[in-house]
């Protein structure tokens, strides 16, 4: 029997239920994989609360690695015994085992561990499309990261400052600024809406950032926009706070010319090559030290509500697995 966690209707941690079910036969381009570690992403908490909706009732999770213990009719790219992970749909890797579709695993290195892998790839390819994609990143360039102590955040910054980044990292309490620091930051701030502005405008000697990177949406999406330079570009792709109030066209005239955009990791990984070509830039930058798949905490998939809690709380400060 297979564990699986499914929710009826959006809400609390304690929504989520572990159900078990029987194992399926692989269809044609499909593999049946036997997880061994499955990545807690914020989207994942966006989806459980309704806030980003799901068709229900569903299973929860987009991020896993493990075996091939069985494949379908037509698939050639894997074989049993592969290790393999993936980081995009279809949802539902909040399973001990699971059908995939083939063709979106991507094999582990030798020298990364299925944890690693699950707490890596989600949160890796979505820095590669922001960083390299959404708005090029290299030197020169002056940048603000909200959330740097958290999961993505870390593996931003890093990269960010390889990529010659001047980057200007935000946290939400004073006991994360150290940690900001340690990734490279060349800035940190705590958070405070009425400051920020001026804050990032005085680090910069008043030309501002090239690029805002912000996960949190309501609180912060107006001090951001204050944050940029004439012609920047704010980016919003998340929404932990709540989704921001509507912005007027002029808005962005009257503060510089402003772009701004609202990315998603679905448009940038729905061309297979196109996914496979950033989970690839992703696991090469981990092979080369480049970013690390730092793991916060391990948590059984009996504890997924906890899990779900303390991500969704603020207490975590790196990537969180669980295990089946």
């Amino acid at each position: 029997m297979v564990s699986v966690v499914r929710i009826a209707h959006t809400g609390a941690p304690e929504v989520m239920t572990i159900e078990q079910v029987s194992a399926h036969e692989p269809g044609p381009g499909e593999v049946w994989l036997e997880q061994e570690a499955i990545g807690v992403n914020f989207l994942d908490v966006s989806q459980r609360k309704g806030t980003v909706p799901l068709p229900l009732p569903s299973g929860l999770g987009l991020e896993g690695a493990g075996r091939v213990a069985a494949i379908g009719a037509g698939v050639s790219n894997v074989k049993v015994g592969d290790r393999v992970a993936y980081a995009t749909g279809p949802v539902g890797a909040y399973a001990s085992a699971r059908l995939f579709p083939a063709e979106r695993l991507v094999p582990i290195p030798d020298a990364l561990t299925a944890e690693e892998a699950a707490a890596v790839l989600f949160k890796g390819i979505t820095a590669q499309y922001l960083l390299k994609t959404t708005y090029p990143v290299g030197p020169g360039t002056t940048l603000v990261l909200y959330g740097v102590a958290g999961g993505l955040g870390q593996i931003m910054a890093t990269w960010a400052k390889h990529l010659g980044a001047f980057v200007i990292g935000i946290v939400s309490r004073a006991a994360s600024v150290e940690t900001a620091k340690a990734l490279g930051c060349d800035a940190v701030l705590v958070f405070n809406a009425q400051t920020l502005a001026a804050d990032v405008a005085e680090i910069t000697r008043g030309k501002k950032a090239d690029v805002v990177y912000d996960p949190i949406g309501r609180v912060s999406f107006e001090a951001s926009l204050d944050c940029l330079r004439p012609r920047g570009l704010m980016v919003s792709f998340g929404a932990s706070s709540g989704a921001p109030t509507a912005v007027e066209v002029a808005t962005l005239n009257a503060k510089g010319s402003l772009f701004l955009t609202r990315p998603s990791l679905a448009a940038h990984t729905t061309d297979i090559a196109e996914y496979r070509q950033r989970a690839d830039d992703v696991l090469a930058a981990v092979e080369a030290g480049i970013i690390k798949p730092g793991i916060w905490g391990r948590y059984a998939l009996a504890e997924v509500a906890k899990a779900h809690a303390d991500l969704e709380g603020g207490q975590s400060r790196g990537a969180i697995v669980l295990k089946p």
